[in-house]
């Protein structure tokens, strides 16, 4: 099992922060940093927890873009990137750039985008049908990527259209890594076994975790693909301690309730949380994604590293 660090900078991180604890994951042997892809704090409308969001929301492409930078080997990406904000093109863009700039370590977490308030507030176009544009960016940004060198690409779409376009630059890795999750029952499963090279599920029960794997094998199946070619992730909250009273600190700090969120996250002390895990393999979870919302505690992830990850990974 690979264990990621996700974190949600909305809620209230500098780019300083952000570094501070790629660099800690990356030097106790995490295999990935993740950041959600949102420009406005939530308080009750999402997963994330109430803020102010102080001092104000990053751009997760140009954070990636300096992070590839200043990390050497931890895999970079996002859990997930809102079709909303970007035109696909330019999206075709900036991913490339950023796996180049990170010398292969890009993964592309892609999503049709939920939170109709941040868009509203940065006076971003928010349509309310989505999903056609969601396929559409799909086929755009993999064909974009996969055009040999010397060839061109176009795409007559419904919502978008190509013509002529030269396709660079190329990502170095060959396909990038694509991550689609979410919990629709039908196009979602089969745009995952189409596009994806992994499938997550956030902030779910086991039991919809169970199901959703189900259906995504059950579509990789109908078109002919190998159900075992896909990664299966889910994403959880997380937070633990070495004693019950330091779990339940933590918990509080970061707004959970400590029995809820060791119900329904990851959470408790260390044999808890292996525990845990352990259940979550048992469902077939094989990359596990740990929101870290608390930036100003590195210390938990030193907790992880030491007394939980050598028992599980």
């Amino acid at each position: 099992m690979k264990f990621r660090v996700f974190t949600e900078p909305q809620q209230g991180a500098t780019y300083g922060q952000q570094l501070a604890m790629a660099l800690t994951a990356e030097r106790l042997g995490f295999d990935a940093f993740f950041r959600s892809d949102h420009i406005r704090a939530m308080g009750a409308e999402g997963p994330a927890g109430a803020s102010d969001g102080l001092p104000g929301p990053t751009d997760s492409w140009v954070t990636l873009g300096a992070l590839a930078r200043e990390t050497s080997t931890i895999r970079l990406g996002t859990l997930v990137t809102s079709l909303t904000f970007r035109h696909p093109g330019m999206l075709a863009i900036q991913v490339a750039q950023v796996d180049e700039m990170s010398g292969g370590r890009v993964e592309f977490g892609f999503g049709a985008g939920w939170f109709e308030a941040e868009h509203a507030a940065y006076g971003i176009p928010f349509p309310k049908k989505r999903f056609d544009l969601f396929e559409e960016q799909l086929e755009i940004l993999t064909g974009l990527w996969a055009t040999p060198s010397g060839s061109t690409f176009d795409y007559p779409g419904t919502h978008y259209t190509l013509v002529d376009s030269p396709a660079l630059p190329k990502p170095v890795q060959q396909p990038v890594p694509v991550i689609l999750g979410g919990g629709g029952a039908v196009r979602l499963p089969a745009l995952a076994a189409r596009f994806a090279h992994e499938f997550n599920v956030p902030f779910r029960s086991d039991h919809v975790i169970a199901e959703q794997f189900a259906r995504v094998r059950a579509a990789a199946e109908a078109i002919g693909r190998d159900p075992g070619s896909l990664v299966y992730s889910a994403a959880l909250t997380t937070t633990a301690g070495a004693t019950d009273a330091e779990y339940r600190a933590r918990a509080e700090r970061i707004g959970r309730d400590p029995l809820e969120l060791a119900r329904e996250g990851i959470g408790g002390t260390a044999q808890q949380v292996i525990d845990r895990i352990a259940g979550l393999r048992e469902l077939g979870v094989e990359t596990l994604y740990l929101q870290v919302l608390d930036f100003d505690d590195l210390d938990v992830l030193e907790f992880l590293a030491s007394e939980v990850l050598p028992q599980v990974a």
